[in-house]
């Protein structure tokens, strides 16, 4: 799915609406979607607030709705966060303490013990203390990008200039970002290409850059992109072989459905 069709979908919580998706926050180690900031509107005074992946137990793409397992007074209560400025690890402390969720960064995978967010086993009791307290003592730099300020990023081949960056396509239900989309209009008019952040060998924050370790060659040659067209296992099989490259799911196992991704 590509997330410009998360932007605006109504989050519902169990007693309520809560207000409207703004924006993604990922993780730049992993790629794994930490946060949405969704707009509360009146109810809040305009507040935005921070939404877990770990908390969404529904998503209705057909209604534009995403359910969330929480009531509006403990997103009321939850901790204020400036979602305009960058989100430390403190704040993001703050957070997973209040809610009781463990850290995603402490283990192997996406999500840290786990690949997916529905697989966490929330700590109870007396562990939701020791986790917040473990959490509080992490460093300053969380490592959260926003999707937006990556968009218009230039993207280099191991030869040369090949787009820039227009959109990013996600797995509902890893919740992880599993492609960059580029937009090749200089080089390639009209072709839209996607490839694997697994495949970035830099990136440079200053200069707004990703280098990719292709050629403009196998990309020229690369299966196109098309948003409206679904991003389908069948796709994704010629994507990986044409790169000559291991697909993701080879080290996620049986741990997940079979699914399609579906471009609203």
């Amino acid at each position: 799915m590509n997330t410009k069709s998360l932007k605006g979908l109504i989050v519902r919580a169990s007693d309520g609406e809560l207000g409207t998706v703004e924006k993604l926050y990922f993780d730049d180690d992993t790629w794994g979607i930490r946060y949405l900031t969704v707009a509360t509107g009146g109810w809040l005074g305009g507040r935005e607030v921070l939404i877990s992946p770990i908390s969404i137990t529904a998503a209705d793409w057909q209604a534009q709705r995403l359910d969330v397992s929480l009531t509006m007074k403990q997103v009321e209560d939850s901790p204020a966060i400036d979602t305009h400025e960058p989100v430390s690890r403190q704040h993001e402390a703050a957070y997973l303490g209040y809610y009781g969720y463990p850290d995603y960064w402490g283990g192997p995978h996406i999500w840290g013990p786990s690949f997916y967010p529905a697989g966490l086993a929330l700590p109870t009791g007396a562990a939701i203390q020791a986790v917040a307290d473990r959490i509080s003592k992490e460093p300053i730099d969380s490592h959260l990008r926003c999707t937006e300020a990556l968009e218009g990023y230039s993207i280099d081949a191991v030869d040369g200039g090949i787009g820039h960056v227009c959109g990013f396509v996600f797995d509902d239900y890893a919740w992880a970002i599993r492609y960059v989309e580029v937009a090749t209009k200089l080089w390639l008019p009209g072709k839209r290409v996607l490839f694997s952040p697994g495949w970035v060998q830099r990136v440079s924050w200053p200069e707004s850059k990703f280098v990719v370790g292709l050629t403009r060659e196998a990309i020229q040659e690369g299966p196109a992109y098309v948003e409206s067209m679904p991003v389908t296992r069948e796709y994704e099989n010629q994507l990986y072989a044409h790169y000559g490259r291991p697909p993701y799911w080879l080290f996620e196992g049986d741990h997940r459905p079979a699914f399609s991704y579906d471009n609203v």
